[in-house]
């Protein structure tokens, strides 16, 4: 399993800066981060993997986004052209990503993976500003500049929020009461 030390090393390698923090608390998933680290969640970052199937064929999918805003298995069906997706069940996580499920980092993510990247997530942060993941281990995170983390991520930036219903609209008049 990929842990702090391998991201650690590889950026090492890439010439990135970083930080990896020693959370207070142990993680059980990357939606504990905005408390833990007490951060807005847009500053968070997560990677939900989806089995995608097409044309009978399942082929697991990651998705990088913010903390609370995983997209709905539709939208991520609508943006690959899939015929069903679902949440892949943990062990489908562990491995195609080489993660603990829930602790996914958006980096050292195989090549073979699709990986799409929720538009909201990708057109958010400012570029010099600071975001946070998980490592794969439950007690570090890492801090890396929104520029460096999405030169660094292989994705497709997809646009993945559902459109909200429009608001029924009254056709008649009210009423009148003499």
């Amino acid at each position: 399993m990929k842990d702090a030390l391998a991201i650690h090393r590889w950026l090492l390698a890439h010439q990135i800066h970083h930080e990896i923090v020693r959370l207070p608390r142990p993680l059980t998933c990357a939606d504990e981060l905005p408390e833990v680290l007490d951060v807005p969640a847009s500053r968070c970052v997560c990677v939900a993997v989806f089995e995608a199937v097409t044309r009978g064929v399942v082929e697991p999918v990651a998705v990088v986004g913010a903390v609370g805003t995983v997209p709905a298995p539709s939208a991520v069906a609508a943006a690959l052209g899939a015929d069903r997706v679902s949440a892949a069940p943990a062990f489908v996580v562990n491995s195609v990503t080489d993660y603990a499920a829930g602790l996914v980092c958006p980096l050292l993510l195989p090549d073979g993976l699709t990986v799409l990247i929720d538009r909201r997530l990708a057109d958010g942060p400012h570029p010099e500003e600071s975001l946070y993941t998980v490592t794969g281990e439950r007690r570090t995170a890492l801090r890396i500049r929104a520029e460096h983390l999405f030169s660094l991520v292989a994705g497709t930036p997809a646009g993945l929020a559902m459109p909200r219903p429009r608001a029924l609209t009254t056709l008649a008049s009210p009423m009148r009461t003499a």
